[in-house]
């Protein structure tokens, strides 16, 4: 009876969150009574696919991979995509949820549009989840939450910078996009997404963004987060433009091997 027990306490102390984008899917399971990161991966596929793909890919890895076989206490769901827009909450009506997203992103009409709220800002996110995704992960987890990406970056950097008297621009990498927020003395002063391919595309983005904000390369700080690590190709055409560039931490103090502490920000804050 006594090891029963133990075991039920095991799978209930773990947790996992599970990053979904069209480009790959990510893994991570929290040990909560040893707050330790146990499992950690990334699963990418050659080329960008459909939600359809992207489902028939995460059953494949349920099916084979032994730690994603357990009962866990909690499931978060990040959603990856560009179909997301800020909105402030007092501007915010969800009988016109929709039209919030069709000027800058090509939604359907069937499309599910759900949004989050950003307490710290007074903000609602809008976005489209994967409802084909939901629906597989509801009948295998029963309830389980889930979010968009960006609520959590967003959330995160503002907490960080909640009493900065400094403008600051954080830029989070990813393979295919990057992520920039630019904070004033706290408050969010820019958000947005943008697609790249080369590392040309990815400082163009960078300088025209503080150009139009009136930002100086000279004296401006710049955070990053996300996959790039100092000496790459990226890292390294920014430090041709850009004085003052640092490695953000996260907001946790989970346990992990062997990783940087800039990468994987969005998982390790998904919990």
């Amino acid at each position: 009876m006594a090891t029963a027990s133990n075991q039920t306490n095991i799978l209930i102390n773990q947790e996992l969150s599970i990053q979904i984008s069209l480009n790959g899917l990510s893994f991570c399971i929290l040990q909560r009574d040893t707050n330790t990161i146990s499992y950690l991966k990334h699963f990418e596929v050659p080329q960008k696919q459909t939600p359809f793909q992207v489902l028939d890919e995460l059953k494949k890895i349920f099916k084979n991979t032994l730690e994603l076989q357990s009962n866990f206490g909690a499931i978060h769901v990040v959603y990856i995509n560009e179909l997301a827009t800020l909105v402030p909450k007092p501007l915010f009506n969800e009988d016109a949820i929709a039209d919030y997203l069709k000027f800058n992103s090509k939604i359907l009409q069937t499309d599910f549009i759900a949004h989050d709220f950003i307490a710290i800002n007074d903000s609602v996110n809008v976005y489209v989840p994967y409802m084909n995704i939901n629906n597989y992960l509801y009948e295998r987890f029963g309830t389980f939450a889930y979010k968009h990406f960006s609520t959590i970056l967003l959330e995160e950097i503002l907490q960080t910078e909640k009493h900065a008297e400094d403008k600051k621009m954080y830029v989070h990498v990813n393979k295919t996009h990057f992520e920039i927020v630019v904070t004033n003395t706290g408050d969010l002063t820019l958000y947005n997404t943008f697609t790249y391919t080369t590392k040309e595309d990815f400082i163009y983005y960078i300088l025209f963004t503080a150009e139009q904000l009136q930002l100086n390369p000279e004296t401006l700080t710049l955070v990053l987060l996300g996959t790039i690590v100092e000496k790459d190709a990226l890292y390294n055409m920014l430090f041709k433009y850009i004085r003052h560039i640092q490695f953000g931490k996260p907001n946790t103090n989970y346990i992990v091997a062997q990783e940087t502490k800039h990468s994987n920000y969005i998982l390790k804050h998904s919990f």
